[in-house]
């Protein structure tokens, strides 16, 4: 398993070479002595140029791995996407050779237990580093209050009074988006990924439910103010007026830099691939990633029909992925009908169908609520954006106008 799991690492790095600066492989995490010697001669290459099966054989004297022939045999096995689990295969292995090692030398010397169990301890935070020295983490802010710095905003809504709770969509944070249907949680994604597109973050769109050229006709509709109705037939049903403002308003869907990714059950191993791939096409841009939406993730194991375990799986995934990535991900999710059973139909952290893990792991949880719903005599263009968490911010609520027929969301001002 363990020189498969290697093949796999190294033809995946072939084929990828941007995987190369993200790893937290080194040599010695390889068994083979060859592997060594190619992930080596792979690292050099790749500080230089563009690394390929010509650009390394013609630097490299590849018979110290295997020869052409091999390296053909293992770009067979490369799979952007289940890179994160070859890797974490490679990484198990090693430390099970490490710790037999530890046992073998500890009975050699006479090692006391306390030795042991240190060494061990050692051996299980190989596989990231993160290890900081508070005198290091001092160092960094001892001058702060003589140094005049920009106070740090997270990506902006495009919402102000949200903007000012919760100081934009930061980096590393979860945040669930919730609502009952209808309420208009894939617009309220949209108005959010063209914000941060038109201030210079890169909107990753992943659409499990909705085909990719619906979301378009969305975007183009919250930007030029179009009745999304009209918009399956512009030439028929769009005015002069409006076709008098349609090349500019392309224009400004362009400018948002969305990536979307439509297919239906993609799983947390295809999303983490994608916004790599997304990362190395734009790099001057910060991600920022929307899921539309939470349970129709595909789990990577069978929980044989139990959702909560389903669920815990995904959301903990969805966390650790911003955490790698230092990107904002806010993630769609639905409600259950206990919210229909109250007189008060605004949302309540348990209303998230299996709550339980959503709501340890979010860093903010968002519900959006509209009276109009449920009270015919409420204002139809007024909706509440509800901050129920927010691990490092404000709570409560936010009233804006919504469009239900064009997607516009705008901030509403009182007088």
């Amino acid at each position: 398993m363990s020189v498969e799991a290697e093949k796999a690492v190294l033809g995946t790095f072939l084929e990828c070479p941007y995987l190369l600066k993200e790893t937290v492989l080194t040599e010695t995490h390889f068994s083979d002595p060859k592997h060594r010697k190619l992930f080596a001669a792979m690292k050099r290459i790749a500080q230089q140029d563009e690394l390929d099966i010509v650009t390394l054989s013609t630097r490299e004297d590849v018979a110290n791995f295997g020869g052409l022939s091999y390296l053909n045999e293992i770009s067979a096995f490369a799979n952007e996407t289940k890179f994160d689990q070859y890797e974490s295969l490679v990484l198990d292995e090693w430390k099970e050779r490490e710790k037999r090692r530890i046992l073998v030398v500890a009975t050699q010397e006479n090692w006391d237990i306390d030795k042991i169990t240190t060494a061990l301890t050692r051996l299980n935070e190989g596989r990231i580093t993160d290890h900081h020295d508070i005198n290091d983490l001092l160092q960094e802010v001892a001058e702060a209050p003589w140094v005049p710095t920009e106070r740090k905003r997270g990506a902006p809504s495009g919402i102000s009074e949200l903007d000012k709770m919760l100081n934009g969509f930061n980096d590393g944070d979860s945040i669930i988006l919730a609502a009952r249907p209808s309420m208009g949680k894939t617009d309220f994604m949209i108005h959010f990924a063209k914000s941060v597109g038109w201030h210079g973050y890169l909107p990753i769109v992943f659409s499990l439910e909705m085909a990719a050229d619906k979301i378009r006709d969305r975007l183009i509709g919250s930007i030029g103010g179009f009745n999304r109705m009209k918009l399956r037939n512009p030439y028929h049903d769009l005015s002069e007026e409006q076709k008098r403002m349609w090349i500019e308003v392309i224009g400004k869907a362009s400018e948002t830099r969305m990536q979307i990714f439509d297919g239906a059950g993609q799983s947390i191993a295809d999303i983490r691939s994608k916004i790599r791939k997304s990362i190395n096409r734009f790099p001057d841009r910060k991600p920022v990633v929307f899921i539309d939406y939470l349970t129709l993730i595909r789990p990577e194991r069978y929980y044989g029909g139990n959702m909560h375990l389903q669920v815990t799986e995904i959301s903990r995934s969805i966390k650790e992925t911003a955490k790698e990535f230092s990107c904002p991900i806010i993630t769609l999710a639905q409600l259950s009908r206990d919210v229909e059973k109250r007189s008060d139909k605004r949302p309540l952290m348990s209303d998230i169908r299996e709550s339980g893990s959503i709501e340890q792991d979010a860093d903010v949880i968002i519900f959006l609520y509209r009276d109009s719903y449920y009270n015919a005599e409420a204002d139809p263009r007024v909706a509440e954006v509800i901050v129920a968490k927010s691990r490092n911010g404000a709570v409560g609520t936010v009233r804006v106008s919504y469009n239900r027929n064009t997607g516009v969301i705008q901030d509403l001002y009182r007088p």
